[in-house]
């Protein structure tokens, strides 16, 4: 006989006696549920660790970008300094709005918003640091923006701070 016919008779007999025993079968079964827990258990580690460079690498993209967005506001800074240097009040005051446009340009091109002010106060996106009576205004309504409010998508930043009617 070849080695090959005896391998397959020795699986045959092994198979019918797993059939043929309840504990053996038992045990066939826990090895074969084992194997496959031990697969799964390594697939589901190579996907996380898989997830977590993809996550790194996001991250560092979406950097990457905004500092790149940003480096010509840092230029118009820079212009802006100098112009300051050179006392030339005129254009100072032209750098700087340039650089305000330039900056608020980069940020709206990431999502960021400003917080509506107008009418009542919302303390989902207003955060009150004042309430004064006011005869001609509503209770409740903004009178006066203390510092801007932002989004970024649907997501409050920053809470615009307001003066409220009381």
């Amino acid at each position: 006989m070849t080695p090959e016919l005896d391998r397959a008779e020795a699986a045959e007999a092994d198979s019918a006696q797993v059939e043929d025993d309840p504990v053996a079968r038992a045990e066939a079964e826990r090895d074969e549920y084992l194997d496959l827990l031990q697969r799964t258990k390594a697939d589901f580690e190579n996907y996380r660790k898989r997830a977590a460079r993809d996550q790194e690498r996001l991250v560092a993209h979406a950097h990457e970008r905004l500092v790149r967005e940003l480096l010509p506001v840092l230029d118009d800074l820079e212009r802006t300094l100098e112009a300051a240097d050179r006392h030339e009040e005129a254009a100072l005051v032209d750098g700087v709005r340039l650089v305000e446009r330039s900056l608020r340009k980069a940020l709206e091109k990431e999502g960021l918003t400003e917080i509506e002010t107008e009418g009542r106060f919302d303390p989902h996106v207003h955060e009150a640091v004042l309430a004064q009576p006011a005869d001609d205004a509503e209770q409740g309504a903004v009178l006066e923006v203390v510092q801007r409010g932002y989004r970024l998508g649907d997501k409050v930043v920053r809470p615009a701070r307001v003066i409220v009617a009381e």
